[in-house]
């Protein structure tokens, strides 16, 4: 099989090492690169890149085991990329799972792991495997969001020893706001050292196909005065009673903006246009919005969300209905250049993985659209903001200072 790379993969292929990340952009190559490697470098094997596909077997084959999402994993996007390496004749053991099951591998020793899309964020239980794992045997991280603040590199940092633990990592660098009741960080110190860090382990992988992206920021409506109601009163005009919590108050503030008709109508312009749209939502609400929508004009449509795990219609025309956190990655699309953002997501990293579903190396599109919808309502204005800052939106800080 022939081995197709560009010069910035091959770049990236003798750049990495153990312990390293690989930072690329959705859809720039990273899993292809990585299995390079692997087979290169770490295994010592030989294949002609961009030739006639001159082969030779490891000298010193390892096993392999590809940690990534559970959709990646069952679309065999991995197995798909693997073909040219041909790791059947090389007798090593080949495994592909998901970050649920990271704890099942915590005894491998002498292996070779990729971890795939970046989820070690905090100190739970895939922080402490991965650590585990990392301990007795070469790794690297795939990523195209790596960290958006420095306690999210603390993982990989403590995994190439350059700090004992987590602890350690604090004490060195973290200042906590000493006015507030739980831990938030004020601000980070000695960031020469945290800079240098990341330098030393990060290999920077650039997409040679610049697609053109362009970004239309739609406006749309909501009803003022429900709004106002909710903020003045803090009552839940959906269900007639006071509002309990944070939580509450911002989900009932999003569905007033989310429910506006002029969403659809939108929507249906945009759809006239481009005929093959994939639509990202947050809400089951906004999902039976849309549906009904696609009944009441015979639109063709089909959907991947928790519930159901729907394939793009084969169809000239249709509505691909994604749920946010459940089909933000794992797949890709090159039968459409056309993106529309029902609502707004707060994270930045769902966002960016969700528009790289058609940002892929091998779309047949010179131009890719995105069109993101949002209204002038506060709830929507600080979603965007803390987004744009790489910030998490914050429920309580936002229902504590709302005002109209």
């Amino acid at each position: 099989m022939k081995l197709e790379l560009n010069d910035s993969q091959i770049k990236a292929i003798n750049s990495l090492k153990s312990g390293a990340i690989l930072n690329g952009g959705v859809g720039s190559g990273k899993s292809r690169t990585a299995l390079a490697y692997f087979f290169i470098k770490e295994c010592k094997g030989y294949i002609e890149v961009n030739g006639r596909g001159k082969y030779i077997p490891m000298e010193k084959p390892k096993d392999l085991y590809i940690i990534t999402t559970a959709k990646k994993r069952d679309s065999l996007e991995w197995e798909k990329e693997s073909i040219p390496f041909l790791f059947e004749t090389n007798n090593i053991f080949f495994k592909i799972d998901s970050w649920n099951n990271i704890a099942k591998y915590i005894n491998v020793k002498n292996s070779f792991f990729i971890f795939d899309e970046q989820r070690l964020i905090g100190s739970g239980v895939w922080v402490k495997s991965f650590l585990k794992i990392a301990k007795n045997n070469n790794w690297i991280l795939l990523t195209a969001t790596p960290g958006d603040v420095w306690i999210d590199y603390a993982p990989v940092f403590i995994a190439n020893g350059f700090y004992k633990n987590r602890t350690d990592f604090i004490r060195q660098h973290v200042i906590y706001n000493s006015f507030l009741n739980y831990p938030k960080i004020e601000r980070y110190v000695d960031c020469r050292k945290l800079i240098h860090y990341k330098k030393l382990i990060t290999v920077n992988l650039s997409s040679e196909k610049q697609n053109i992206k362009i970004i239309n920021d739609l406006k749309v409506s909501f009803n003022k005065d429900l709004y106002l109601k909710v903020v003045k009163e803090r009552w839940n005009v959906f269900e007639d009673r006071p509002i309990k919590n944070a939580s509450e108050f911002c989900f009932t503030l999003r569905k007033i903006v989310n429910s506006d008709t002029s969403r659809l109508e939108k929507l249906k312009t945009i759809f006239l246009r481009h005929k093959k749209v994939i639509v990202f939502y947050n809400y089951n609400y906004e999902l039976n919005i849309i549906e009904k929508f696609c009944k009441d004009n015979n639109i063709t449509y089909s959907q991947w969300n928790g519930h159901k795990h729907e394939q793009i219609p084969d169809e000239n025309s249709w509505l691909y209905l994604v749920q946010y956190t459940s089909g933000c990655e794992g797949w890709n699309c090159i039968i459409t250049n056309c993106i529309f953002f029902y609502s707004q997501n707060p994270s930045y990293r769902i966002t960016e993985q969700a528009s790289g579903r058609i940002d892929r190396m091998n779309t047949p599109f010179e131009k890719l659209y995105y069109y993101y919808l949002y209204s002038d309502s506060t709830i929507d204005k600080a979603i965007i903001r803390n987004r744009n800052n790489k910030k998490t939106f914050n429920e309580t800080e936002f229902a504590a200072n709302c005002i109209f």
